[in-house]
């Protein structure tokens, strides 16, 4: 088994020991002069040095004589801003979590081989230490080598299987920034058993305050594979709570930034997260690996194209949502054209030149059969008019040129004739002229939605502008949609998109526009769709995403829920979802678990089971039904019991988050006092959607869980 190393004891060295509870670890203090954990230590503290004069080197640059102008001058100065950030040592973070040893030494350059990377010297080192970006000494040789450069793989994949080369896997320990601890796992020897390694469980289980941190020396190989995955292929992740699929997502990104740095950085990348408290919580993962220029929003940040000041009921949202508004807006939109009832006539000079209708028709009709976006074939038929134009002139022994063909495109006989024939239409105006005119919407969508379905979505009290309309957040998603059919989104290079199955069809396709040529990750579960219109397959999603070809993968081991809550939780899976796999937790831990009946005695009060678990280290979640958070908010300021509301956790002092049931998901805390099941189903427009819902709130944990309960469980939990 692996060979467990605490700091050494007083006057002895360190030596390989089995049986050691990793628990106690932090309370070792030992000789800082002598053994295998001191020469450890000595290496942190000279790679810390090393980075810090990288950083240096880099604040010394004097760029005020190799700009050309200030324009180039601000880019290099933000680009060195960036990379001086990128090289802070973080103080409380290890700069190196493994050391790999291998039999042989690595082929030279392997180190740092990949597009984006730093250059290695011809030496190629037998021994080498993994953190979280590369570090070199004075003369370029590698300290620690970055997590995502091919030659570091094996930490994350070797087994006594397949070695891959390696004799021994170190793992270090770290209280805060400060080196206590490792582990060695020697992968040659036959007669060594293969465990899991104690120190990965300590880091799998370690408390978790404030906002999520990354993940990167606890990777599994499954999720390697997910990780460095090429940039050319996307990639859709089914993980049920604590697999790690968003911390797959956001490693998978810095991953594709070190391998195709050069290509990302002209393209660019975003994560789109389910709401802004999500996004908070997730905003330091790429920062800690040095990855600071990646964008992050909501689907709304999306399609902010008007302010969203109204709401839908679930009928509305359902049928805006649905994929068929795309081409009952394109119906809607292309019925602007106009065939020409007359010929265009332009006067230049003393002449006049005629394009007959038919013609005009035969410009339109090509167009049209283009596909392309209604803005650009607007702007194209002008300069097709003017050709036409240019045509008669050479034939009347003339010899027009470009100048004279622009100069026809701008007549106003041209411009008056393609206003008439193929009209600007603004987007917003598009899209409320449908949610207002019943009969324009029935045209429209003839065979497409039927009379209830339009009902449902007609306004009762029409708009009279754009400015003074309510629009809702499935509302934007169809302005998006129509703005795009008129003009191209411009696409990115890669999109992460969390919790993906909360999305409409009609939201998939907004998000779809932003990486029409780039590719895409697509992270979530099944199980845990809240909305009415969540996501039935991910072969479904992945098509309205417009990556039908994306591979799926699916997370069934759990890191983060202890086993006795995930089991607990499992109960509602074949009600919510009866084919996904439930997870396995590999916890070594099983958790606090406990449900508690309120009987008058305090016993199940949700205040006691919040003093209880805050008297323990780490973050404590009270989660709750929406509609009760106004009530629990009261007691737990008359009780004295300091919180914050989710996204607010920014502090170590106040470690209670009050979390509406409704903004829990994705979110993680070390303990979690659930409050009246039975209130968080109601709470939702079915029992279908409020088991999800439940399933969602019961998952949160990463220690334990208390239920208090004073109504009656779920029938579904008392299987």
């Amino acid at each position: 088994m692996p060979a467990y190393v605490p700091e050494p004891a007083p006057a002895a060295p360190a030596t390989p020991a089995t049986g050691v509870d990793v628990h106690n670890v932090h309370d070792v203090h030992g000789d800082a002069d002598e053994g295998p954990l001191a020469r450890e230590r000595s290496h942190l503290s000279a790679s810390r040095t090393a980075l810090r004069a990288m950083r240096e080197d880099v604040e010394s640059l004097d760029i005020r004589d190799v700009t050309a102008n200030w324009v180039n001058a601000q880019i290099l100065g933000r680009q060195i801003e960036d990379r001086i950030k990128a090289l802070a040592d973080l103080g409380d973070t290890p700069l190196f979590f493994g050391r790999l040893d291998y039999l042989h030494a690595p082929g030279a350059g392997e180190a740092e081989g990949a597009e984006g990377g730093h250059p290695q010297p011809e030496a190629a080192y037998p021994t080498l230490h993994i953190g979280r970006r590369h570090v070199h000494d004075a003369d370029g040789d590698p300290m620690v080598i970055d997590w995502r450069a091919p030659v570091s793989q094996p930490f994350y994949r070797a087994s006594k299987k397949d070695p891959m080369d390696v004799a021994l896997r170190r793992r270090f320990g770290y209280t805060g920034g400060d080196l206590t601890a490792y582990e060695d796992e020697h992968l040659s020897d036959p007669a060594e058993a293969a465990v899991t390694s104690r120190l990965l469980q300590r880091e799998i289980e370690r408390p978790r305050v404030g906002p999520m941190r990354d993940i990167v020396a606890t990777i599994q190989p499954e999720q390697d594979e997910i990780v460095r995955s090429g940039l050319s292929g996307s990639v859709c992740v089914q993980g049920g709570p604590g697999t790690g699929k968003t911390a797959v997502g956001l490693h998978r990104v810095a991953y594709l930034l070190y391998a195709h740095r050069e290509r990302l950085a002209r393209t660019g990348t975003l994560v789109v997260g389910p709401n802004r408290s999500f996004l908070h919580y997730i905003e330091q993962v790429l920062p800690a690996l040095g990855e600071l220029a990646v964008g992050q929003a909501t689907v709304d940040d999306l399609v902010a194209h008007v302010e969203v000041r109204g709401t839908d009921d679930a009928r509305a949202a359902l049928v805006k949502g649905d994929a068929r508004m795309a081409e009952v807006l394109r119906r809607a939109l292309y019925a602007h054209v106009t065939p020409p009832a007359e010929p265009v006539v332009v006067v230049r000079g003393s002449r006049r030149w005629r394009v007959p209708a038919y013609e005009l028709e035969e410009m339109i009709g090509q167009l049209l059969d283009r596909g392309i976006r209604y803005g650009a074939a607007r702007e194209a038929l002008p300069q097709r008019i003017a050709h036409a134009v240019l045509v008669q002139m050479e034939r009347a022994g003339e010899a027009p040129d470009d100048r004279v063909q622009d100069a026809v495109a701008r007549n106003s006989a041209v411009k008056a004739a393609v206003k008439a024939i193929w009209p600007a239409v603004d987007p917003a105006k598009l899209v409320l002229r449908l949610l207002t005119d019943s009969e324009f919407l029935a045209e429209h969508a003839a065979g497409l939605l039927d009379e209830d379905e339009r009902e449902a979505i007609l306004r009762t009290k029409p708009a009279r502008s754009v400015k003074s309309a309510k629009w809702s957040a499935a509302d934007a998603v169809l302005i998006d949609e129509a703005t795009d059919l008129i003009r191209r989104t411009p696409s990115l290079g890669h999109v992460v998109l969390d919790e993906a199955q909360d999305l409409s069809p009609m939201q998939y396709r907004a998000v779809g526009r932003r990486c029409t040529t780039g590719s895409a990750t697509v992270l979530g579960d099944l199980a845990q769709g809240t909305t009415p219109w969540a996501t039935r397959s991910w072969e479904e999603a992945l098509g309205h995403l417009g990556k039908g070809d994306a591979v799926v993968e699916e997370l069934t081991a759990g890191f983060r829920v202890p086993t006795d809550v995930i089991a607990y939780a499992s109960r509602l899976l074949p009600h919510i979802a009866p084919g996904l796999t439930p997870v396995a937790s590999i916890r070594d831990n099983p958790g606090l678990f406990s449900v508690r009946p309120a009987d008058g005695s305090g016993g199940g009060d949700v205040l006691a089971a919040c003093r209880e678990l805050l008297a323990r280290e780490g973050s404590v979640g009270l989660i709750a039904a929406d509609a009760r958070i106004p009530e629990l908010a009261r007691a737990l300021a008359e009780a004295g019991l300091e919180y914050v509301a989710p996204g607010e956790e920014t502090t170590y002092d106040t470690r209670l988050t009050l979390v509406p049931a409704s903004l829990a998901k994705g979110l993680e805390y070390d303990y979690v006092v659930l409050d009246e099941p039975r209130a968080v189903v109601d709470g939702e427009p079915d029992e279908r959607t409020g088991l999800r819902r439940l399933y969602v709130a019961l998952t949160r944990a990463v220690s334990g869980l208390i239920v208090t309960h004073a109504a009656p469980l779920p029938e579904q939990l008392l299987a």
